[in-house]
């Protein structure tokens, strides 16, 4: 799949300490990649959106 064009973004649950990073692209059409920001030209995972709605409503919150 081919991401170029994707504008990254890191997670608000991510820490400041450069650990758990996670990083979103969802501005592409039809598709939400997923990547580990301390791996950027690593692999990504991609999602339908409807699927990553989903994933999202079933997350549960911590403090």
């Amino acid at each position: 799949m081919e991401l170029t064009g994707a504008r990254w973004r890191k997670s608000t649950r991510s820490n400041g300490q450069g650990g758990n990073c996670v990083e979103v692209a969802d501005n592409l059409p039809g598709v939400v990649a997923v990547r580990d920001s301390k791996d950027p030209a690593g692999p990504a995972l991609a999602f339908p959106p409807g699927a990553w709605r989903t994933f999202l409503t079933r997350l549960p919150i911590r403090p």
